[in-house]
């Protein structure tokens, strides 16, 4: 580490002064220069490699984004521009496949072209475009222009070594505007249409009946269905892009804001702690933005999208969790027996319309060969078709066929939303914006600013569904099987306009609820969200009366959520042990990162004391020996830091208890796993007490304890020996553990393995803000680095910083950034 150390401060001073390295020298100046030139803009790096982008104008702002941002991470984003253009059978053939990784949605090359080709479309694109600020469309712009001049220079030889992967290939080429508002479509739709890509692309109606067919002919032959309960234990077994839409799903995060009663000083205080992906366009990238006298904003934001979505300046801070509301609804048809592609709406018939859509194919010779496909939409919606375990839940027979409606396909304001947020005043300001642009896609909000309250929302673009429109319009029975697995997500009757979404007065647009119908909160001491719904944003003033598509009320929290609360009602009692019962910001950072996991808190006493009296038990395969886990266990100090052993048993032991080998689920949705129920009385505490005399709760202590020997490992392991990146430098040992054993600090990734634990998910941008006599005082982290390109020096110096826990200053102040400045360079076209 020293000799690391060494050699990253001694690349410091050469880069402010010029180096031998090609791509470390400043750009080559295009265009007739500053004096004339369309675009200019100054760029200093600070360390670990944090962009600062200073420009005169909107234009040159993003011309200089897009530079910086191309630099960094060129591969993985272009990648993403191919695939929402619907290009990748076109550039990598049809055996290959696409994965959006905060919904874990694959989709094979053909497929995904399909989609996006009948998704993202100019019509679909036009709206949020047209709509887009004039600031902001000339942000967007440039952003193209700086990012088409990088990849210039990389096809006509330049930035010798860096982006390896594809610098030579022929899908590397100038973007358009267009690419970069199919791409906040893409963004707005994580939550809602694009987890149905497959659904959606492959949907195709039954075949005519032969001409002289009598309707009822029709209908018995589609009466030969599933049944309900058919369906409901095909979902059960094969939960498929429902998935996402379940409780512990590793695309969440932590926030809290403390208020002048939460702190030691009563200055607020704003903590972000996304969970994102490590791999993929929707890892965060680190930025600081300034246009004198008109914008100064610094934070991160998803890949290609030039505004900061979480971050600081000197007047607001905010981040996000992501929301339990549903962005979409489907709706059931009745469909003419005799034209399966006509659907009966207030008693008349409406045609669907046919969308055919050609596509693409390379060949393995390397020809090209073409594709069409005809889809079909409605004025709803795509028509979708679902399967599970091979049946179709919602299918299309003669009878029945089903659309999806989504609420952010209609979102016209999302970049809007975050322009009027970079540049906020204050608090109030902040909360105005958000309620009158209303374009926050699928995320919670935590903000503060100096001297101010804390404020919580989930003022979001959420289907104008009330729980009476549900109760009239459901459609029976498969409403009822939906709900098993989404609970709270309507499946509506199509056929009749009172069906239709409601309206509020206050929303900015039709079909959506308005900011007073949904729910926000502010406060003095403190407000969180850990992805549980906003009723327990703090315990003392239970949030209620909301309709059930936003989220559940007085019903079980995950075991992360109750661990969010305790760490700071503990604080605040001084019972966490450590000294007073306030936070500082040195407090909070121990706190965040301590790594502890709650079900071990809870439970491990239980499990040792008991399952540990013999020495082997019984597991789904044999007998297994079990007493040098248990001792581990025994020693473990219940967190998921570098140096703890045993973190690795107890999280294969929870792993199985949450999965296939009971009943029903762990935790609040698993009535026999806990001695004391759920209270919603005291919601923070219970359920708790593991019912240990459960057969199958032995049975996956011994499989635990089988998993970890297969895999190689001790159980007395450190886990710093076991946890690495999946993707980045495997050298780096990671700390943390996983949501569904009751972690905070997150670090996911897939059973144990010989390969230990490969960290693809998890804790991402973090950062703690607050404002001093000087303005804003802001630390944090970027856990997976700047850049995607393995030849870039801040691929994973970040990384490394993390591991170790050195929290950095994120410099904002403009002495701050050039007395931490380690390489300048100017851009001008």
């Amino acid at each position: 580490m020293r000799n690391w150390l060494v050699g990253g401060l001694a690349a410091a001073v050469m880069l402010v002064g010029g180096c031998s390295r090609s791509d470390d020298k400043a750009p080559e100046t295009g265009g007739p220069g500053p004096g004339g030139a369309k675009y200019t803009a100054d760029i200093t790096r600070t360390s670990l490699g944090i962009p600062h982008i200073k420009a005169q104008d909107f234009g040159s702002l993003g011309y200089g984004y897009g530079y910086a941002f191309a630099e960094d991470n060129l591969c993985v984003m272009q990648e993403d521009f191919i695939t929402i253009r619907g290009l990748r059978a076109r550039y990598f053939g049809r055996d290959g496949s696409y994965t959006i990784q905060p919904n874990g949605v694959t989709a094979n090359n053909v497929d995904s072209d399909f989609y996006w080709r009948s998704t993202a479309t100019d019509e679909a694109i036009a709206p949020a475009r047209d709509k887009t600020l004039a600031d902001y469309k000339d942000v967007t712009r440039g952003f193209v222009d700086g990012y088409n001049r990088y990849v210039r220079e990389l096809k006509a030889g330049g930035h010798e070594g860096r982006h390896a992967a594809c610098r030579a290939a022929d899908w590397v080429f100038e973007i358009e505007e267009n690419d970069m508002y199919r791409r906040y479509l893409r963004l707005a739709l994580i939550a809602s249409g694009s987890v149905w890509i497959n659904e959606v692309a492959t949907a195709q109606p039954p075949p005519l009946p032969p001409s002289g067919s009598s309707a009822a002919a029709a209908r018995a032959k589609s009466a030969a269905e599933p049944s309900a309960e058919q369906k409901a234990a095909a979902l059960r077994s094969d939960p498929g892009p429902f998935r996402f839409f379940q409780r512990e799903k590793t695309f969440g995060s932590n926030m809290y804001a403390l208020g002048k009663d939460a702190t030691t000083d009563g200055r607020s205080v704003v903590y972000g702690n996304p969970h994102f992906p490590w791999i993929g366009t929707e890892r965060l990238y680190l930025a600081h933005a300034t246009i004198p006298g008109k914008l100064d904003i610094m934070g991160a934001s998803l890949y290609g999208v030039p505004a900061v979505l979480i971050g600081f300046n000197d007047h607001i801070a905010w981040t996000h969790t992501v929301s339990t509301a549903y962005r979409f609804t489907f709706y059931e048809l009745t469909l003419n027996p005799l034209n399966p592609r006509q659907y009966l709406y207030d008693g008349k018939l409406r045609d669907m319309v046919a969308v055919p859509v050609t596509i693409q194919v390379r060949n393995e010779d390397g020809s090209l060969s073409e594709a069409t496909r005809t889809l079909y939409k409605t004025h709803y919606g795509p028509v979708l078709v679902l399967k599970a375990a091979g049946i179709p839940i919602l299918g299309w027979n003669n009878l029945k066929a089903y659309a999806l409606r989504d609420a952010n396909a209609e979102n016209d304001s999302l970049i809007n939303q975050f322009a009027r947020w970079n540049q906020a005043a204050n608090l109030d300001e902040f909360i105005r914006a958000q309620a009158e642009v209303l374009g926050v896609p699928w995320v919670n909000t935590v903000a503060s600013g100096p001297g101010g309250k804390v404020y919580y929302s989930d003022v979001t673009v959420v289907p104008n569904v009330p729980d009476s429109k549900v109760t009239t319009c459901q459609a029976i029975p498969l409403h009822q099987v939906v709900q098993l697995l989404a609970p709270g997500l309507p499946l509506l009757d199509g056929s009749r306009s009172a069906c239709e979404w409601d309206s509020d007065e206050d929303a900015p647009r039709p079909g959506i609820f308005g900011a007073s119908n949904l729910p926000k909160i502010q406060r003095d001491d403190w407000v969180h969200n850990c992805n549980d719904s906003y009723w327990l944003t703090n315990p003392a003033e239970p949030i209620e009366g909301y309709a059930g598509i936003i989220g559940d009320e007085r019903s079980a929290r995950s075991l992360r959520t109750r661990l969010c609360i305790q760490q700071i009602t503990k604080r605040l009692s001084g019972t966490d042990g450590r000294p007073g019962n306030r936070f500082d910001i040195p407090t909070l950072q121990d706190v965040v990162l301590s790594s502890q996991i709650l079900s071990a808190q809870m439970e491990r006493d239980t499990v040792v004391g008991t399952l540990c009296r013999l020495p082997v038990l019984v597991g789904s395969t044999g007998p297994v020996n079990v007493a040098a886990a248990c001792e581990a266990l025994k020693n473990w100090d219940m967190k998921a830091n570098l140096d703890s052993r045993g973190a690795h048993v107890w999280r294969e032991f929870y792993r199985n208890v949450a999965g296939p080998l009971l009943p029903l689920p762990i935790g609040p949705e698993n009535p026999l796993l806990y001695l004391t129920p759920f209270s919603a009385s005291d919601p923070v505490n219970t359920p708790r007490g593991i019912n240990v005399l459960l057969p199958m709760v032995s049975v996956a202590f011994a499989d635990a304890v089988k998993a970890v020997a297969d895999a190689g490992f001790a159980p007395d392991a450190p886990l710093g020996e076991i946890q690495h990146p999946g993707f980045i430098d495997k050298s780096i040992p990671v700390f943390g553990g996983e949501g569904f054993e009751g972690a905070f600090t997150i670090a996911n990734s897939g059973p144990i393995s010989a390969d230990g634990y490969n960290i693809d998910y998890g804790n991402s941008y973090i950062q703690t803000v607050t404002w001093g006599s000087g303005g804003v005082e802001a630390e944090g982290f970027l856990t997976y680095s700047e850049s995607t390109d393995p030849a870039n020096p801040h691929f994973s110096d970040y990384t490394r910083e993390y591991s170790a826990k050195r929290w950095h200053k994120l410099p904002f102040k403009a002495a701050d950034v050039e007395a931490d400045a380690i390489r300048k360079y100017s851009l001008s076209e």
